[in-house]
């Protein structure tokens, strides 16, 4: 679209899981849903309308083997676009991706600074690695230099155990969250096993990212406190090839992530069931692909949340959760329009017909 051009998109527009709208006009780069009163260049396009997408665990800046380029960290940024992700939880990144927000063709990302893990207990050249006595310093930089986020390794592969254990003691923890709380900022913490999220729970933490050692009797604390999950499934589907490659030197902790594996769907729709807010996060920018967003939408259904559900976690529900608009009168319009309803057919999402990123067609 043109400068002043006007859009206006006729057909069901998911304003949120029980309110839908016939239409609804882009003007200035802003949602109405009042038909302005004059436009010289109007473009009309039928579909069903979602609030951009929303990836709550993606790398933008990182890949493999740590920290990436510009040009890079833009590809990412923009295959996510195009797959109709327009709002990222950067879950910890060793670039510094800031410049981004500068340019208006990109998706706007909420940063959780860099990770902070144990001293050679997470993957090279990602991490701030320390000893628990430095972690509440460097958890209150990170949330002064994020975007309100924090994000620890809770659980790591303990090479003398053989297997997954946690990285921090209670008092550590404790102290860190309280100081990231002082800070204004939420925490997030990796974690694989059971064993580390009781301390971080009794820490007060505010999201567990992959959460696939959720137990029933830690489900029913999750749910009370309210702890968000950000299951990362389409990372998970991983876990049989780590295993098999890390057999032969750790064998208890192949074991384990085999175990973690095959009760995933479980895990989460037990977590759904007790009431655990859970959200769409891909974990894009490691070893993964960007664009991802629809393929990790489609496997929480497999867990048992309903396509409404599923959709909520990828878009209404996590950009409430994240302190950023929906479809709402006046707010910036960051939207996706598909052919078919992703209601009746959640791999609809896979293939959206425009993306509208602050108010311009980019796709």
């Amino acid at each position: 679209m043109s400068d002043g051009a006007v859009l206006h998109i006729r057909g069901r527009v998911l304003v949120g899981p029980e309110e839908v709208r016939d239409e609804l006009w882009v003007v200035d780069g802003r949602v109405t849903f009042d038909r302005p009163v004059s436009a010289a260049d109007v473009r009309t396009v039928t579909g069903w309308v979602l609030p951009g997408l929303v990836d709550a665990h993606c790398h933008v800046g990182l890949d493999a083997h740590g920290a990436v380029d510009a040009a890079t960290s833009e590809k990412q940024a923009l295959t996510d676009r195009d797959a109709g992700t327009l709002l990222i939880r950067d879950a910890g990144s060793a670039a510094d991706t800031g410049w981004i927000d500068d340019r208006e063709d990109l998706p706007r990302i909420i940063r959780a600074g860099r990770h902070i893990a144990r001293t050679r207990r997470y993957i090279r050249n990602y991490a701030h690695e320390i000893e628990p006595g430095d972690l509440a310093a460097y958890v209150r930089a990170e949330a002064r230099r994020g975007d309100g986020w924090v994000k620890l390794v809770g659980d790591w592969i303990d090479r003398d155990r053989g297997d997954l254990a946690a990285c921090w003691p209670g008092d550590a923890l404790k102290e860190a969250i309280a100081a990231a709380h002082e800070e204004g900022a939420r925490v997030t913490a990796h974690c694989f096993a059971a064993e580390s999220l009781p301390d971080l729970l009794a820490a007060g933490i505010d999201c567990i990212e992959h959460a696939t050692g959720l137990t029933e009797e830690l489900i029913p604390q999750f749910a009370e406190r309210q702890v968000a999950i950000v299951p990362t499934l389409v990372n998970i589907a991983t876990f049989p090839g780590l295993a098999a490659g890390g057999e032969s030197k750790f064998p208890a902790w192949s074991a384990h992530m085999r175990r973690l594996h095959e009760r995933r769907y479980e895990t989460v729709g037990a977590a759904r069931d007790a009431g655990i807010p859970i959200f769409v996060g891909t974990d894009a920018g490691g070893s993964l692909a960007h664009g991802l967003v629809a393929e990790e939408t489609a496997e929480l259904v497999k867990a048992g949340l309903s396509a409404n559900e599923a959709l909520a976690a990828a878009s209404w529900r996590a950009r409430e959760w994240l302190g950023r608009d929906g479809l709402t009168e006046g707010a910036p319009a960051d939207l996706v329009v598909y052919d078919q309803d992703p209601r009746a057919d959640i791999r609809v999402l896979a293939d959206p017909r425009l993306v509208v990123l602050r108010g311009r067609i980019v796709r």
